[in-house]
């Protein structure tokens, strides 16, 4: 049985892609350690593969990679380990250097382009840095794939590699029948994901006060929550607003049916963000939801192609709020979606990522 040791810098807990992966290896008869990290809210994880999760000293800056890789590196370097999956760049450097002196088979998941991250925008030495990391590393690459055509088609172009694509979508069927969240008479906008910059929380709470008969639902936590939680007190709009903190992948999907409208807005800082598509898009439309989504190209690409929602590229309160109004007016067709739904499933993705394993 090979041994394979997946690496990725958060806690695993509503890491959908990640855990994807490992229960893929796990069931196609692989021995599967997760390494992660551990947070002062990390809840406990009952899996059907072993995980350890690094108490670190530092959890924020520069410190913390170097301080994760070190401890990473000698973890790799005395394991019994067959293959190496490095989940983003962030974990890719102590990866690289244990394949290298122990001659292992190294595998490279990037979930983003990481040097356009949005919180990297302002910080342009520490930018340099990752992107140094990736112009030392990446053209060594090998066995690599990642979320989406238009990051693929980036690295491919700059480091004349092959990256294959695994897209982060939803097991099949998943959502059949589930729903959890009840608001009488009124009609439900959710996100869920990260709590992060760019993500257009701001500009949806902005325009609940001109939304009718509606409420807002936020799944997710990040590092943007406290002022989130702040602007709803401010705007006085917490029986219109609710911040519902993180729930965990395997009962995420009992929540996405209750609603009406998804959320997924982007602002253009950089081409991560630009490039990107959510695992949201599909979990939505596994869900049998619509979607308000940011005109970028691979959003586009399944919101236009296959009408699975609306696109935008405005963000005005008044604007939002209108769209949101004109919408909830109308009966969008869903019926479809189950079709849809088939051909993005991860039982379709994970033959990609078994090619790459194998």
């Amino acid at each position: 049985m090979k041994r394979i040791i997946i690496s990725v810098t958060n806690d695993l807990y509503s890491d959908q892609r990640v855990l994807k992966v490992a229960h893929t290896c796990c069931n196609n008869g692989f021995d599967v350690l997760v390494l992660g990290r551990k947070r002062k809210n990390s809840i406990p994880l009952n899996l059907p593969f072993k995980y350890k999760l690094f108490q670190l000293c530092f959890n924020r800056s520069a410190l913390f990679f170097a301080e994760y890789n070190i401890r990473l590196f000698f973890v790799l370097l005395f394991s019994k380990v067959d293959i190496l999956l490095s989940n983003d760049t962030d974990s890719l450097p102590a990866n690289f250097l244990v394949s290298k002196i122990r001659r292992k088979k190294l595998v490279f998941d990037a979930h983003e382009c990481f040097p356009e991250l949005p919180e990297l925008a302002h910080r342009p030495k520490i930018k340099r840095i990752w992107e140094k990391i990736e112009d030392r590393i990446f053209p060594t690459l090998t066995h690599c794939y990642t979320v989406c055509q238009s990051i693929s088609d980036y690295y491919n172009q700059k480091y004349n590699i092959y990256m294959k694509v695994v897209r982060n979508v939803p097991y099949r069927s998943k959502y059949v029948g589930e729903k959890l969240l009840d608001y009488p008479g009124k009609k439900l906008i959710i996100y869920q994901g990260a709590l992060n910059v760019g993500r257009g929380l701001e500009w949806i709470i902005d325009a609940m006060p001109l939304v009718e008969n509606a409420v807002f639902v936020i799944i997710g936590d990040g590092i943007i929550t406290n002022e989130l939680k702040e602007r709803v007190n401010q705007l006085q709009l917490n029986e219109k607003v609710f911040l519902l903190g993180r729930i965990s992948g395997a009962t995420l999907y009992k929540y996405t049916p209750s609603a009406d409208l998804g959320v997924c807005l982007l602002e253009n800082r950089g081409l991560n963000y630009y490039y990107s598509l959510p695992n949201r898009i599909f979990d939505y439309l596994h869900a049998g939801v619509p979607v308000l989504a940011t005109d970028f190209p691979e959003i586009a690409n399944i919101v236009h192609h296959y009408n699975t929602g609306i696109l935008i590229n405005r963000y005005e309160p008044e604007y939002l709020a209108e769209v949101i109004n004109e919408f909830f007016k109308k009966e969008f067709d869903t019926t479809h979606f189950g079709g849809i739904a088939e051909k993005f499933c991860w039982e379709n993705e994970e033959k990609i990522l078994l090619e790459i394993l194998i």
